[in-house]
């Protein structure tokens, strides 16, 4: 069990790395310019914010987890 958590939480701390994604807008914008650290720095931002909402949801599980276990050890004793 351990083992396949800490796989998945390597698999996401690369995740970042392994999607490098842009809306077809941006990238029909950013195409164009001949400077690509402008679209290396717009596809970092649409990460970050991507991954926000994923903190949260994943923050909200834990928590429910946590007090689902607790309550569960309470009822056994």
């Amino acid at each position: 069990m351990k083992i396949k958590f800490l796989f998945l939480i390597f698999l996401l701390l690369l995740l970042p790395e392994i999607a490098e994604a842009q809306c077809s807008m941006c990238r029909a914008v950013l195409e164009s310019d001949t400077d690509q650290s402008a679209a290396k720095g717009i596809n970092d931002g649409i990460l970050y914010l991507m991954a926000f909402p994923y903190l949260l949801v994943g923050g909200l599980g834990y928590y429910i987890y946590r007090t689902r276990k607790k309550a569960k050890k309470s009822g056994e004793a």
